[in-house]
């Protein structure tokens, strides 16, 4: 499949929400003609009438090179690049609806950060055995809050693919005066670092919840790295990686700002809400709640220790007090840090 050039190359962005959206805006403010496809009708046409997404992204314009549409055959009719960007619970959904409406001019990437429920699997495995590798694919992650994506503040994240030049090709899709792209051969560091960093938000929504301070956030940031590079390494993913924008930068962007959900959500059941509550106070898709099922499987599957993960997933699934679940950690052995 020839790739082409991808200047000012029509995009589809499959879902509506807030990331979606983001992204829609800003490749089209770089001179791309964007489709973005919502999955409800009702959505596409109301966000085509107002010019903006009110639910999800409100206040921020649609430019005219961005057309919302609910059709999907209509809407990756031609040569263009997919992105995806629905939850990750929806993502092989998604490629199954796609999947019979590809050609070979398409090329895929996809911006949904996780992994799938259940099978404990990344999600380029999940596009491999849906689309299989004919298809030019990448990731993109970082540390990247939608609202400030939108409204044109500097951010940077990056591109994974096994197909650098393809990578290339997208990271200059998204380039732009305040936007900056990097390039990774690394899929399963960039993927792994997106998908635990929410595990991590949550731990330290807890803490702050809890009223346990500034050290206490720092000291779970520092060794909840730790226990993502201990996993991706057996993974096989590469230890720079994490140290980069799609390890350390999501990881504290997202430990410690109020616009992520993640951490809003432990906030909540630090302050004694129920799992139940704080979600439907959030609104949206708490991506960490699946991935901290996932987490703790993979750390087991490949013997790995994460006591951060495990505290979460407790917490979360067995109904373990979040005071407990802090004490359980500072109450283990003395081991060296390194």
């Amino acid at each position: 499949m020839a790739i082409g050039d991808l200047h000012r190359f029509p995009i589809t962005v499959l879902g509506a929400g807030a990331w979606g959206t983001a992204l829609a805006v800003h490749l089209a403010r770089n001179g791309n003609p964007v489709t973005l496809w919502a999955h409800r009708a009702e959505h596409a046409r109301q966000m085509a009438r107002e010019r903006e997404n009110r639910r999800y992204l409100p206040g921020i314009p649609l430019p005219d090179n961005l057309q919302p549409a609910a059709g999907l055959a209509q809407a990756v009719a031609g040569e263009r690049l997919l992105l995806v960007v629905v939850p990750s619970h929806a993502f092989r959904e998604t490629l199954r609806a796609v999947q019979p409406l590809l050609e070979d001019h398409h090329c895929l990437a996809w911006g949904t950060k996780g992994m799938e429920y259940g099978s404990h699997k990344l999600l380029h495995q999940v596009v491999a055995e849906e689309l299989g590798d004919g298809v030019p694919a990448a990731c993109i992650s970082g540390p990247t809050f939608a609202a400030e994506v939108a409204r044109g503040l500097p951010s940077a994240l990056t591109v994974a693919s096994r197909n650098v030049e393809f990578a290339r090709r997208v990271a200059l899709l998204l380039h732009g005066p305040t936007f900056r792209a990097y390039i990774s051969e690394d899929i399963i560091g960039v993927e792994l670092g997106g998908a635990l960093k929410n595990v991590l938000a949550i731990a330290a929504g807890i803490a702050d919840g809890l009223g346990l301070g500034a050290n206490t956030r720092a000291a779970l940031i520092t060794r909840g790295l730790a226990e993502l590079m201990r996993l991706g390494v057996v993974m096989g993913g590469q230890r720079e990686t994490f140290m980069g924008l799609a390890g350390l930068g999501d990881l504290v962007l997202t430990c410690t700002d109020d616009q992520s959900r993640n951490r809003r959500f432990g906030k909540a059941l630090g302050r004694g809400d129920s799992r139940d509550q704080a979600v439907a106070d959030i609104g949206q898709v708490v991506e960490g709640i699946h991935s901290a099922a996932e987490a703790r499987a993979l750390s087991q599957m490949h013997q790995v220790e994460m006591p951060i993960a495990e505290q979460v997933y407790r917490v979360l699934y067995e109904g373990a007090d979040p005071h407990a679940a802090v004490r359980h950690l500072l109450d283990r052995d003395i081991k060296p840090e390194i």
